[in-house]
């Protein structure tokens, strides 16, 4: 009996189809890559704005007091003094650095710009977590610092260094101890808990 013989391998490989440039299937590839791109921006964008907003929520849960809640001015003076101060040392520090006559740097620009925006973000209105809320507080205490999507069930008020004794409720909260329990004593002091999100 004759020895069979191996199959031959093939050394060429497998061609790439090429498709003319104005054919329906090259326009059809086009746009596919076209999706993709799109879908991995948007998600690099997402990816970005749940990273800034971790850094602003994981501020303020670490400003949390051990026990109990913050009062308004408490709360207010944690955003200006803290807060918008956040950024003080290292634009010294630029500033320091920056010889007489040179122009600011990339940094140093980039660190005024997020001192203004954040300074008129507070003066118009600055959305943050309810830390007057007792029930809001014990429930902020929970949160893992990674998650974003569970400051969702969390209650968010918007203040203001225009009426420092004013807060509207912007978001209630979606948790369901935020909708049974009451608001707490120190919120009815000169603060408005009506929900309205007219700001």
């Amino acid at each position: 009996m004759a020895p069979s013989k191996s199959p031959k391998s093939d050394s060429k490989g497998k061609k790439e189809k090429i498709f003319h440039p104005d054919s329906r299937k090259a326009a059809q590839l086009g746009r596919t890559q076209i999706r993709k791109n799109k879908l991995a921006e948007s998600a690099s964008k997402r990816i970005k704005k749940h990273a800034a907003q971790v850094d602003v929520y994981g501020f303020f849960y670490h400003a949390l007091p051990p026990d109990g809640v913050l009062t308004l001015e408490e709360l207010h003076a944690l955003i200006k003094d803290v807060w918008l101060a956040r950024h003080d040392d290292e634009l010294e520090q630029e500033r320091a650095a920056r010889r007489k006559g040179r122009p600011k740097s990339t940094k140093e620009i980039k660190l005024e710009e997020i001192k203004l925006r954040e300074a008129e973000e507070y003066r118009t209105g600055m959305e943050v977590p309810d830390l007057t809320h007792a029930a809001n507080m014990e429930l902020f205490r929970k949160w893992d610092q990674k998650e974003v999507a569970f400051i969702q069930l969390l209650r968010f008020i918007r203040v203001s260094s225009a009426d420092p004794t004013l807060s509207l409720v912007s978001r209630p909260g979606k948790h369901h101890s935020l909708r049974k329990s009451d608001p707490s004593p120190t919120q009815d002091q000169g603060m408005n808990v009506d929900g309205d999100d007219s700001l």
